[in-house]
C-alpha cells in the first residue's frame, strides 16, 4: 500500500510542476510560487479548522518547521539549471541526490528516521539505476550540474523534517507549517527578486485558466501523502517509487501536450525501474529485519 502511495505522489508531482509551470508562463516564477502557497495553506487551514486542530497549540524544535524554507529553496536551485542542462539531467542529478540522501538517512537513521541496512546484492539493482541516471545525463555544467543535485538531495531532508513534525504533532498541521512557513518565504524572495512580475492584486486575481491554481492543492496531497509513507518504506526506495511515478506521468503528459516522448528520459527511466524491481524482489527473499 505504502510503495503504491509513494508512486501516486509521483504522478500528482508531474502534474502538479505541469500545472504550475503554466501559472509561471503567466506571472513569473516568485509570483506563482506565492500563488501556489496561498492555496496550498488555504486549502489545509480548511482541512484543519473542519479538523478543530489546535494549530499553533503544540510546539516543537525549530528545525522541524524549515521543510517549507527547504522546498521553496528547491524551487530556486531546480529553476536555475533549466536552459544550462537537458531536463532529463536535471531528473537525473535530482534522482542521484535523492538517491545518495536517501541512502545516507537509511544507514544512519538520521533524525530517529528507521534504519535500513545496505546489502551486497542490492548492488545489483544498484547498477542499474546508475546506468538509468547516467543515460539521462546529456549535458554539463558544473553549477548546474550541483544545483540540480543538491535539489534532490534536499527533497529527501525536508520529507523528514515534514514527517518528524507529523509525528509531534499531526500529518495536518505538519502540512499546514510547511505551506504556512513556505509561503513567508516565497514572499520573501518574490519582494526580493520578482519585482519585475505582476503586483499582489493580480496574483490573487484568478485568471481564465483558472485550474492552473490546482497546483497548490496536488501539492497538499502530495506532502500529507509523503508525511504518511517516509516511516513506513526506505527513504532510497521512496526516492525510486516516487521518481518512477513522477516519469511516468511526465511522459504520459509530453505525449498528450506535444505528442513527443524523450528518448534519454524512456530509457533511462526504464533502467532505474528495472533496478528498483531487482532489489524490491531481492529484499522480498531476504526481509531484512528494519533497525531503529
Amino acid at each position: 500500500m505504502y510503495h503504491f502511495l509513494a508512486l501516486l505522489a509521483g504522478i500528482l508531482i508531474s502534474v502538479m510542476v505541469a500545472l504550475n509551470g503554466g501559472l509561471a508562463g503567466i506571472y513569473g516564477v516568485h509570483a506563482a510560487s506565492v500563488a501556489v502557497h496561498i492555496v496550498g495553506l488555504s486549502l489545509i487551514t480548511g482541512f484543519a479548522l473542519i479538523k478543530r486542530d489546535h494549530l499553533f497549540a503544540k510546539r516543537a524544535p525549530f528545525y522541524l518547521y524549515l521543510g517549507g524554507t527547504i522546498g521553496v529553496v528547491n524551487v530556486l536551485f531546480t529553476n536555475v539549471p533549466f536552459g544550462r542542462i537537458s531536463v532529463s539531467a536535471i531528473l537525473a542529478l535530482g534522482l542521484l541526490g535523492q538517491g545518495v540522501s536517501g541512502l545516507i538517512v537509511d544507514q544512519t537513521g538520521f533524525m530517529g528516521m528507521p534504519k535500513h541496512p545496505f546489502y551486497k546484492r542490492k548492488l545489483i539493482g544498484l547498477s542499474f539505476i546508475l546506468i538509468g541516471i547516467i543515460s539521462m545525463i546529456t549535458s554539463f555544467e558544473l553549477l548546474a550540474v550541483l544545483l540540480a543535485f543538491s535539489a534532490g538531495a534536499m527533497v529527501v531532508f525536508s520529507r523528514t523534517l515534514n514527517a518528524k513534525l507529523a509525528e509531534l504533532t499531526s500529518v495536518r498541521i505538519s502540512t499546514f507549517y510547511n505551506f504556512f512557513i513556505g509561503l513567508i518565504v516565497a514572499l520573501c524572495v518574490y519582494l526580493l527578486f520578482g519585482r519585475s512580475e505582476p503586483g499582489f492584486t493580480e496574483i490573487i486575481n484568478l485568471s481564465s485558466s483558472w485550474f492552473l491554481y490546482l497546483g497548490g492543492a496536488l501539492g497538499v496531497f502530495i506532502i500529507a501523502i509523503s508525511n504518511m509513507v517516509v516511516v513506513k518504506i526506505s527513504a532510497f526506495y521512496l526516492s525510486l517509487f516516487i521518481f518512477t511515478g513522477q516519469v511516468a506521468a511526465g511522459i504520459a503528459i509530453d505525449f498528450l501536450l506535444i505528442g513527443e516522448i524523450s528518448h534519454h528520459i524512456l530509457i533511462g527511466s526504464t533502467f532505474v525501474a528495472a533496478g528498483l524491481l531487482v532489489d524490491l524482489l531481492l529484499d522480498q527473499k531476504r526481509k531484512p529485519t528494519v533497525q531503529k
